[in-house]
């Protein structure tokens, strides 16, 4: 028997890890076909050949097993097929890929500068009132205010006595994350429509497993906008839409309304301007060619809608076309909300810090 030995580096990865890296590039792949697991495998397959992704102990054979041994893909009628564990995967590494620096808390709670009855336990100890829980009561403390009073030898426990520890108040958010699928998107050679959906599923799942009380929804809009499942978002792909921005946030806005949640808030992924409108009449006006006014004005009102009904419209431009720009500043003017500019490189981590320190922001102004 003839045992092959590599040479060890420092950078060596067991099998494990290179079966963690694969999968972690299948699930890369999978976003830019937009879910096809036969078309990722097939470009694997020739990535495989330019960059030696395999060997004898790893074959692309034996990686299609182990994918389907984890339940993330499945033979339907004899085609590979993405499964509901796949998708899961993906926004999990999407997850990791895009927010490196996330450190875990408790789940469920987006901290705010305000005590009051929350899950985190602090250092600050106050009085006890009703409503406070027994399980948050500060003994060393309690003991020591009866013992200054009485002494040891005469103890009595009072109500006056009792001290509790301060909880950190959490709170919920609804979000509505609109994603652009117009034609403009894979335009002039560059993918951006990759980088925004890797965004929304790292997003997606980080309220799932960080907040799970949050409610989230996807709105995409292209000539017209629908609600997609989270499940979906994979096998989105864009088409020859224009951009009807006004669909988007009238729908946003009624979803958001049928929310209890104080803190509501609109996430817009977009490049390019708003192009298109359903007239009085149903009918869809598109005009392509620079800003036209009809088309922007509608678009601002809705601006000033949201505004009114206290939803905060943070938009991320992927492109830095002077004219757009001045366009983004103006509606996020009436709006009174946010706006970022930035590569396909960056989108992931301006989300994700808007998010974490958006309402950070709003509770403290609020106060």
């Amino acid at each position: 028997m003839i045992f092959r030995y590599s040479k060890w580096t420092p950078g060596s990865l067991t099998d494990e890890q290179r079966l963690q890296s694969l999968t972690s590039l299948f699930s890369h792949l999978l976003i830019q076909t937009s879910g096809d697991a036969e078309e990722a495998l097939e470009w694997m397959r020739q990535l495989a050949g330019q960059y030696a992704l395999f060997d004898e102990s790893l074959g692309l054979d034996d990686f299609i097993n182990k994918l389907k041994e984890q339940g993330l893909i499945d033979d339907a009628k004899g085609i590979v097929v993405l499964t509901t564990r796949g998708i899961q995967r993906i926004r999990q590494d999407a997850l990791r890929e895009i927010f490196t620096s996330l450190k875990k808390s408790p789940e469920g709670s987006h901290e705010t500068p305000f005590t009051g009855k929350g899950i985190d336990r602090l250092s600050e100890t106050k009085k006890w009132s009703f409503g406070d829980q027994p399980t948050n009561i500060d003994m060393t403390s309690t003991l020591t205010n009866a013992f200054k009073r009485d002494g040891i030898e005469h103890f009595r426990l009072t109500e006056d006595d009792l001290e509790v520890y301060e909880t950190e108040h959490t709170t919920s958010c609804a979000t509505i994350l609109m994603l652009d699928i117009s034609h403009s998107m894979i335009l002039y050679g560059e993918d951006r429509i990759t980088p925004a959906k890797q965004v929304a599923l790292a997003l997606a799942e980080l309220i799932r497993t960080r907040f799970p009380k949050d409610y989230l929804s996807l709105v995409v809009f292209g000539d017209e906008a629908k609600l997609v499942s989270l499940n979906e978002l994979p096998f989105v792909n864009v088409g020859p839409y224009h951009t009807n921005t006004r669909s988007g946030l009238q729908l946003a806005r009624s979803l958001l309304r049928r929310r209890g949640n104080i803190n509501k808030q609109i996430f817009m992924v977009t490049d390019g301007k708003p192009s298109a409108m359903f007239d009085d009449t149903g009918r869809l006006y598109k005009n392509p060619l620079g800003l036209d006014p009809r088309i922007v004005n509608k678009t601002l009102d809705e601006a000033v809608q949201c505004r009114r009904e206290k939803i905060v419209v943070s938009t991320f431009m992927v492109a830095r076309d002077p004219y757009l720009i001045n366009f983004v500043e103006e509606f996020t003017k009436a709006n009174q909300g946010r706006a970022y500019y930035s590569s396909p490189n960056t989108l992931g981590q301006y989300i994700f810090v808007d998010y974490v320190r958006n309402r950070r922001r709003r509770f403290t102004s609020s106060r």
